[in-house]
This record gives structure tokens, sequence and C-alpha cells, in this order.
């Protein structure tokens, strides 16, 4: 398969999305990748998590983590292919935090994988919570890779498909996403920071 592919796969499924979108990094973006409305499939699920885990599956893995929400599922499959445990991290007044009982032992070798990288952000929010409980990043997985500037997060780091992004500041929003009310995908709520 290559991006084209993936691409109809996205669109087939209606995950991926054309309009006005704020980032969680709070960037604006005329399309988006809902991973979810893809990954609610078992073949695509499937699909991706075996990639996935064969591109991982000669590593020594204690656990899979992935941070909440959009991880989650997928991160969960690729774990139960690996016959690994699987845990996710959640972001609690701003900081990402292990809860539920999961933790992370040092020495232990942790997979990352998530569902979309535009900035980053996320994955290296799960890598310093790793490091903070001294565990071992073993590689990072994830399906799409839209980020519009080189974001080096792992030397084992995987992506499956890379498409290019149109990604905004919030000042600075092209005329034809202007007057589009701005969507914070997953609260399916207007952005109150719409210019």
């Amino acid at each position: 398969m290559n991006d084209k592919d993936y691409i109809k796969i996205f669109e087939d499924t209606e995950a991926l999305m054309y309009g006005h979108f704020v980032l969680s990094s709070g960037m604006h973006s005329d399309a988006y990748f809902q991973c979810a409305k893809v990954l609610q499939y078992p073949k695509y699920l499937s699909l991706f998590a075996d990639i996935l885990s064969s591109n991982f599956g000669d590593l020594s893995i204690d656990k899979v983590i992935s941070p909440a929400i959009g991880g989650i599922v997928l991160g969960t499959e690729v774990g139960r292919q690996l016959n690994k445990r699987t845990i996710f991290s959640e972001r609690v007044d701003g900081e990402m935090q292990l809860r539920r009982g999961f933790e992370i032992k040092p020495g232990e070798k942790i997979l990352i994988i998530e569902d979309v990288l535009s900035t980053g952000g996320s994955i290296k929010e799960v890598s310093d919570l790793i490091n903070r409980h001294k565990g071992d990043i073993v590689g990072i997985g994830i399906i799409v890779d839209r980020s519009i500037t080189p974001v080096h997060l792992h030397d084992n780091f995987f992506a499956i498909t890379k498409q290019t992004a149109k990604i905004f500041d919030k000042n600075n929003i092209p005329d034809h996403i202007k007057d589009i009310p701005a969507i914070k995908p997953g609260s399916n709520i207007v952005a109150s920071d719409t210019v």
C-alpha cells in the first residue's frame, strides 16, 4: 500500500475531514485526521496495528503505552498483537500522568503508540512521563505523520504514512477557511479563539 491508498481509506471512512479545525497544539488546519473514525472498523484497526506490530515485533518490549484518548484503541490492539501489557496515560490538570493503577517500573522497555503526529506535543509528554518513571523508550509508532516541520521524537520512530499538512497560526489563517467556524476535533464544539 502507498500514501494514496491510505488517503482513500481515510476518506472512505470519513476519517479525513475538511473544513476549519483547531488542533490540540492551538494551531489551525483545513484538514483533520480523526483516526477514531477509521479505527472503528475492525479490518482497518487490524491492518494498521499489524503494520505497527510487524515493524516493532523484533524488539524486546515490556509494555505498550498510548496517550488518551486518541491512541488507546490502536495501542491496545498493537499490544494484543505483540502479546504485551498495554497501558495509557491521561492529561490531568495539564500534565500527562499514569492513573488507574498503571505503572512503569525503572528499566521497563516501553513502546509508544499514537494515532496522529502534528506537532509531537502529546508524544513528547508521554516520553517525559516514561523518563520520569525511569522507563526505557524502545520505539514510537504512529499511523499518520502530518507534521509540517521535522519532529525528532526517537531514533526508532515509524509512521505508516506521511501526509502533507497545512497548519496555520491563529493570526495567519488563510482566506479559504477564515469564514468557516473553527471546530475543535473530538469535542464537536466551535472553538472560541477563531479570528
